[in-house]
Formats: structure tokens, C-alpha cells, sequence
């Protein structure tokens, strides 16, 4: 069994201990979450588990050959390749076996003993690639792409042509193509749609390595993981059982840490009225200063902030007819591509619609139409009465006043009511301290993203138009959004890859893909085991396709380098052959002779040496079996290399 062991990282950056004395073990059968609040570290711990920065001490070992893998969350970089030669980087492992294999081919046709041992290794290097699958990496490196959704098209054009989410799924594809025995992947579900979700998925549940992951997606790591690591405060402790189970234990610790809190801080409000009672007073100096001393020894309990409890609720929702939208005979083209023909549909008050499906499906298209942001259409989207919409769009944060503080921005939309428990709701969208003081312009994408929410969620509506409101928040900020809108009384359109969030909220699904919108009047499990049933039935129909199809038209699609590959292979393998036949007749006659010499009677008549003679014999046939079997195994080859 491969074992990884991590022991002892720490690293600092300048006065900020990023990881104190991180430590654990992974074995092929591992599948472990990595969880803790953004900025804990996470992606910092993988990238010293994989070589990409060093920290300032560690201890990591694996087992002899064992090798890692790791998909960073950003700083994707690609090569200037197509799509299918960026994926198919992931064999690079290769590399070096097929250098030798042209300097063995050059040294073979030199003739002597020197060539055939270059013959006799060529063969190895050959063995090897076979066995390794090497030589069938054509339909393995396609069956990924186009499980993450790219298509038999895509494969040809330059990585570099696509957008950053899927050049991240290129990026996928070369990881997953590596094989690795231990497999770190961080954020690996961010851009992918729902389809890719699921394929991607399955893929793991069968991969037979170690696997660690940091995602946000709780779905995604229920049903994937059986273990979760918590990093906080740069110590990382291990939760058995899914990330659900890891947040009921760990609610039942963050109960007794709140109890522990509330009582250091009464012990430490006592203890700093004492020090201001008698800090002038002679007589109690010696008390003070043991007092003063013990305060600045305390260790100050800490509630982890991605686990506390997050509290927001929309403004009351203004009442609106029960016909919230009518869509009638809608369509939509961009140049000769043709999103909606002649699409109806109604939505009702109170409903939550989750619109989801591959990505360039016409998603977002359809939620600007649904906001009169994109009024460039044929048809009708009529507003019932007393309808007022909120949207928010991924590019919201184009909106924002960069010379704004972030408290400010918050507070230039909201009531009054609100204003005095701003500094709350903004921590409950991760601004906290003194994060409210920075300017908007100087925020990342991500914390704009999040501010722009914000803003959307306070503005009094009765309608609100969500495009991946999800993106950018941590799993708790996600469930205090997800118990907001349970709890909202409008209605809501909302757009999302987010499977957890979409099964906890949605009372109705929209799915797009190319065979155009397809309603789901049912749950969440029941929308996912339809899809499930339609990718299984495209794929066996691919199969069955691809079995009918001709001898003539599969060796069309054998690659030039595949086909010199093939034929220098047959010659390998006729040698080992003929070497395998003169040896095999060598051993035949040496087996004669002893025969010959057994059947004499000064031997079989002499206990000693009819022994020694037939322990000769048994091993000298066991031999000749052994490299009967490898003539055989080199024959067969040779013929299947032929066909």
C-alpha cells in the first residue's frame, strides 16, 4: 500500500504563522476534505505538499515511486497547444522512456552482442508503455475532455483560445491523465456545470489513489469525502465521517468553545477591574502585576470564523400578483446561433427557479432578458403586477463606487433600520474589522462580488434574479444566503452549479442543454438521476457507435507516431522471438543430454546421484516452460501488432 506521510510544516510569513506543526497521513483509500475559513492556508498546505513553495520546515515522505498530483485553484498556465495536446501533457510521465526508445532503436540496427541488448531492452521500454496504456491514450484522453464538456471540435482549437473556467478544465484533464497515487485538487468544481459535476464525480469515486480536496461545494465533498482536515489558527485536526457530519461535530464543539469564551471574558472583565482599581495603590502592586502577567499569558479563545453562525434576512417582500412572469414565444440568436425558439413558460408567486445546464447554454442570456437588462429579443417577458425586481449579475461589481468605502457602498442602499446593524450584515458577507474601511478599488473580484450581493439583497423587492448569487462565498456565508431565501417571501430566479445549494432551495428546475429548456416539476434528486440516466444513454450509444463502426475507419484515426511506434514494436518483438526459439532449442538439447544420462545405470542405480540428477531436470524443465511462455506472450503480441 502507498502511504504519504506529512509531518512537521510550518511556515510564516513575517510575523503571521501561516502553519504551526501540520501533520498527517494519506493512503490509497484516503479521501479527505480540507477545510478552514478563506486566508486559513489551505491552498498554502497543498502547495508545499507539492513542491510548489517551501516552507520553512517540514518532514515529507512517501512510499518509493509513489507520485503527486495538484490542480491549483488559479495561475492556471498552458502550454501553445490544442486543447487535446495540453490534455495530453499528462502522459509527460512518459517522456523519458520514449527518448530511450530512439536511442535504442538507433543502437539495434549497429548489429552484435551491444544490439542485442538494446533489443532485448527496447522490448522492456515497449512492455512497459504497453502495460501502462500508453499506447490507447487517444479514447482515455478524449473520454475526459468530453466529460468536462468539451467538444469532438474543441480538440483541435488552442488552449489559450478558451476562457479562464475552461482553460482550468484543461488543466483538470492533464491532472486526472497524470494518474497520480495521491491526487490534491483545490477548487476543482469552480466553472464547471452541472454535467461536468457529476461526471467529474463518478470519475473520482473510481480513481484508486489518495485524494484531498478544498471546495465549497457541500454537496460535492458529502458524497465524496470520508474525512474532513480543519486548518484554524495554522493547526490542522481530522473529523471522521463526511462534511456534514464534520459540521455537527463541530457545532457541538463551537457550543462548548462559546462557553468557554463567555467565561474567559468574565474572568478577564474581573480581572481588568481589579488592575484599575488598585493599579495606584502600593499595597496590592504585587497583586496587580500577577494579575497583569496572567492576562498577558492567557491563551484568548477563538470561535473559527468560517463555523460561526452567519445571520441576514431580506427586507419584507412587497406584495405582488400570483403571476410573477410571463414568457411568451421567446427568442433569442447570437449571429447564426439560435439560444431560444418560440420558449414559453409562466412563473408563479412564491416559486424558486433554478436554472441550470451546461455552461454556454444560454443561462445567464436568460436572466438578463428576465432583469430588462437584455431587451434585444422576439417575443414577450411581461411582469405581473406589483412586481419589483432585484438582479444580480456576475459583473455586478462593475457597478460598485471604487472611491467608496465598503461600509459606505453598503450603506447608500440601505433603510435606515438598517444601518446600525450594517457592521453585522457585512460580516456575515466576510467584510469584517477593518476590511469595512478599505476602498471598493482596491477589493479582489471576489470580495467586490460579494458586496455587490450584499447591496442586491437589501434593496426591497419581491423578485429577485440571482446569477450564481453562490460564487465567491464560503459554505457558511452559503447557508446563511440559503436560509434567507428559505425564509424570503418573494419569488426568486436564480441561475447555479451549486447542487447543494439548488437541492435545499429549488421547488422547480429549468434545464438547458442543446436539446433545448426541459422543465422539472419534481426534486432535486429526481432532476440529477434523469441527467445521470441521459449521460449514461449518449455514452453507450457512443459505444455501440464506435464498435459498429469499420475495421478501415478505425485505423484511419491511428496517429502517424502511433503507427511508427506499432511497427518498430513488431520488430522488437520479432527479435525476442527468435532469441527466445534459439534459446528454447538450446535448453531442449541440454534436456536431451540429461535425459540420456539419467537413463544410464550407474546413475539411476545410485540414490545420490538420480537425486541430484532429477532436481536438474525439474528445474531445467520449469525453465524451458518459463520461456515457452514468453515466446508465446511475444508471438501473440506480434500478431495482434500485425492486424
Amino acid at each position: 500500500m502507498r502511504t504519504l506521510q506529512v509531518q512537521s510544516v510550518n511556515l510564516a510569513f513575517g510575523e503571521r504563522e501561516i502553519l504551526k506543526n501540520v501533520g498527517f497521513t494519506m493512503d490509497e483509500r484516503t479521501r479527505a476534505a480540507l477545510a478552514g475559513a478563506n486566508g486559513s492556508g489551505k491552498s498554502t498546505l497543498l502547495k508545499v505538499i507539492s513542491g510548489s513553495i517551501s516552507p520553512d520546515s517540514s518532514s515529507i515522505s512517501m512510499t518509493r515511486g509513489a507520485r503527486v498530483s495538484y490542480l491549483p485553484q488559479s495561475d492556471i498556465v498552458l502550454p501553445e497547444k490544442s486543447v487535446y495536446e495540453a490534455a495530453e501533457e499528462g502522459y509527460r510521465r512518459f517522456d523519458p522512456i520514449i527518448a530511450e526508445i530512439k536511442e535504442l532503436e538507433e543502437r539495434t540496427s549497429e548489429g552484435g552482442k551491444e544490439a542485442m541488448n538494446a533489443a532485448e531492452r527496447l522490448s522492456e521500454c515497449h512492455e512497459l508503455l504497453s502495460d501502462s496504456g500508453y499506447y490507447e491514450r487517444k479514447p482515455r484522453i478524449e473520454s475526459i475532455l468530453f466529460g468536462l464538456g468539451f467538444t469532438k471540435k474543441d480538440l483541435t482549437r488552442q488552449a489559450r483560445e478558451f476562457s479562464g473556467g475552461y482553460q482550468m478544465r484543461i488543466a483538470l484533464a492533464r491532472i486526472l491523465l497524470e494518474d497520480p497515487d495521491f491526487l490534491f485538487l483545490d477548487e476543482p468544481t469552480n466553472y464547471l456545470d452541472i454535467e461536468a459535476m457529476i461526471w467529474l464525480e463518478e470519475y473520482l469515486k473510481a480513481f484508486d489513489g489518495g485524494l484531498m480536496v478544498v471546495s465549497h461545494d457541500q454537496g460535492f465533498l458529502d458524497d465524496m469525502v470520508t474525512e474532513v482536515y480543519e486548518l484554524f489558527n495554522g493547526k490542522l485536526t481530522r473529523y471522521a465521517g463526511n462534511y456534514s457530519a464534520y459540521l455537527v461535530k463541530r457545532d457541538e464543539e463551537i457550543k462548548e468553545i462559546e462557553k468557554a469564551y463567555k467565561k474567559q471574558q468574565e474572568e478577564i472583565e474581573k480581572t481588568e477591574a481589579f488592575i484599575e482599581r488598585f493599579r495606584y495603590k502600593a499595597t496590592k502592586s504585587r497583586q496587580v502585576q500577577s494579575r497583569i502577567k496572567a492576562l498577558d499569558k492567557m491563551e484568548m479563545i477563538e470561535i473559527p470564523a468560517h463555523l460561526r453562525k452567519l445571520s441576514f434576512s431580506f427586507p419584507p417582500a412587497p406584495h405582488s400578483g400570483n403571476d410573477v412572469l410571463v414568457v411568451e414565444k421567446l427568442s433569442k440568436s447570437y449571429g447564426d446561433n439560435r439560444m431560444y425558439s418560440d420558449f414559453s413558460f409562466l412563473v408563479k408567486k412564491g416559486e424558486r427557479l433554478a436554472i441550470t445546464g451546461r455552461n454556454g447554454a444560454g443561462k445567464s442570456t436568460l436572466l438578463r432578458m428576465l432583469a430588462s437588462v437584455d431587451n434585444d429579443y422576439q417575443g414577450t417577458i411581461r411582469d405581473g403586477a406589483g412586481v419589483k425586481k432585484a438582479y444580480f449579475a456576475q459583473d455586478t461589481e462593475n457597478t460598485l463606487t471604487p472611491s467608496n468605502t465598503v461600509l459606505e457602498e453598503a450603506e447608500s442602499l440601505a433603510d435606515t433600520k438598517d444601518i446600525p446593524n450594517m457592521r453585522n450584515l457585512l460580516g456575515a458577507f466576510l467584510f469584517s474589522d477593518d476590511d469595512v474601511f478599505k476602498k471598493v478599488s482596491v477589493l479582489s473580484g471576489g470580495e467586490k462580488s460579494r458586496l455587490a450581493l450584499l447591496k442586491i439583497l437589501l434593496h426591497p423587492s419581491n423578485l429577485l434574479l440571482l446569477d450564481e448569487p453562490t460564487n465567491h462565498l464560503d459554505i457558511n456565508a452559503k447557508d446563511m444566503l440559503e436560509r434567507a431565501i428559505k425564509a424570503y417571501g418573494g419569488t426568486v430566479i436564480f441561475v447555479s452549479h451549486d447542487r447543494h445549494f439548488i437541492k435545499n432551495l429549488a421547488t422547480r428546475i429549468l434545464y438547458l442543454s442543446e436539446d433545448g429548456p426541459e422543465f422539472f416539476d419534481g426534486d432535486y434528486s429526481y432532476f440529477e438521476y434523469k441527467i445521470a440516466e441521459k449521460e449514461k444513454k449518449l455514452a453507450e450509444e457512443s459505444h455501440t457507435k464506435k464498435k459498429e463502426s469499420s475495421p478501415s475507419q478505425e485505423k484511419k484515426e491511428v496517429s502517424r507516431e502511433e503507427a511508427n511506434q506499432r511497427r518498430n514494436r513488431l520488430k522488437s518483438l520479432e527479435r525476442t522471438a527468435e532469441k527466445l526459439l534459439g534459446e528454447l532449442d538450446s535448453l531442449t538439447e541440454e534436456l536431451n543430454r540429461l535425459n540420456e544420462k539419467i537413463a544410464l545405470p550407474e546413475n539411476y542405480s545410485d540414490a545420490a546421484k538420480i537425486t541430484k540428477l532429477m532436481a536438474e531436470k525439474e528445474k531445467l524443465e520449469k525453465e524451458i516452460e518459463e520461456k515457452e511462455n514468453e515466446w508465446m506472450k511475444a508471438t501473440e503480441e506480434a500478431e495482434e501488432c500485425r492486424e
